[in-house]
């Protein structure tokens, strides 16, 4: 008959398997890890993922296979050789790029009209929405709503020719509206030193509606209460304004900010290409138009490569810049 265990034995012998239970319990940690949750957050969520995969196939199809085509910015690309076949020259695109006479010209021409662009239609949507906050009317809200939001529908070429047709120099409505004053009619269209005001502000006449829907919707998530304790406390509409709605729609307003700036160089081409004529070439001639001039139209494809890279490369240093600083003076950012 074996011996009865002692208390000590007995002790150390739970202890033990308390260990062994432990040691088998142990969490797993690294990528294996990962995989476990990721599996069994995919068996849990399966038809989100499924609706999520059509997007995902978009960007990798359209936005991601396509990057491996930048390598043409390092190749003299030939079409009988292929992408792979052209030999390798490395930087030499880019450096005729930056000895090229015209880069400081559109460089310059595009910063003046992103940056312009920026000032000006960065805060007018936001003081549209702040405005029509504060309106009690219904009707008179959803009019002036409408009225702003309904440019937006408009094409690119039907906006470029109606601005045309404003700004004929003879039988345009502000040429005749100066003749009716006395003055003599001016060729705008034709002007360098008008064509940044002319793109900017007929882009601000139809987006800012738009534009405004995203902090009207920001507003709209306010907590009421915060108004009626302003109310309580005796604050005035600019003191509610400044207190409580600008600090509500703040998150959204550096997000947006962090995308504009990110995309600073990334001018719209099309409203450029189709304004622009000999005599405003000066300064309306910018990277995109002669990426599509060099590109296409001369058949320089490496060149066009070279340069649409750098525009790119740009943008990308831009974009984490303010969204690092945005992190640290707002503790708002994309990532």
């Amino acid at each position: 008959m074996p011996t009865p265990m002692t208390q000590t034995q007995m002790t150390q012998v739970a202890a033990t398997i308390e260990q062994s239970g432990s040691a088998s319990q142990a969490p797993v940690t690294g990528l294996s890890a990962t995989w476990r949750t990721a599996r069994r957050s995919f068996r849990r969520h399966w038809q989100l993922y499924l609706l999520l995969l059509p997007g995902l196939l978009y960007f990798v199809v359209f936005k991601y296979v396509p990057m491996v085509n930048a390598v043409i910015a390092f190749k003299d690309y030939n079409v009988v050789a292929g992408i792979w076949g052209s030999p390798w020259v490395g930087f030499k695109h880019f450096e005729l790029f930056f000895r090229n006479p015209v880069f400081w010209t559109l460089l310059g021409n595009t910063l003046t009209l992103s940056l312009y662009a920026l000032l000006v239609g960065f805060p007018i949507p936001i003081m549209l929405a702040i405005a029509l906050n504060e309106v009690s009317n219904g009707l008179f809200k959803r009019s002036v709503q409408m009225v702003t939001y309904a440019p937006y529908f408009i094409s690119t070429v039907v906006m470029v020719s109606m601005i045309m047709l404003f700004l004929a120099p003879r039988l345009g409505i502000v040429n005749i509206a100066l003749q009716s004053a006395g003055l003599p009619p001016t060729n705008l269209l034709g002007s360098p030193s008008a064509f940044s005001s002319i793109y900017v502000w007929s882009g601000v006449w139809q987006n800012t509606g738009y534009a405004a829907i995203v902090y009207l919707a920001a507003l709209a998530g306010i907590d009421p209460t915060l108004y009626e304790a302003a109310k309580v406390d005796g604050a005035s509409r600019i003191q509610k304004i400044i207190n409580i709605d600008l600090p509500g729609i703040m998150p959204v307003a550096v997000i947006i900010l962090i995308l504009s700036v990110g995309s600073l160089l990334a001018v719209g081409f099309e409203k450029v290409y189709l304004l622009q004529n000999p005599l405003n070439l000066s300064a309306s001639e910018i990277i995109p138009t002669y990426v599509y001039k060099i590109g296409l139209l001369n058949a320089n494809f490496s060149f066009a490569t070279a340069v649409g890279l750098f525009n790119s490369v740009i943008n990308m240093v831009l974009l984490v810049l303010v969204n690092s600083w945005a992190r640290r003076v707002s503790d708002v950012s994309l990532w």
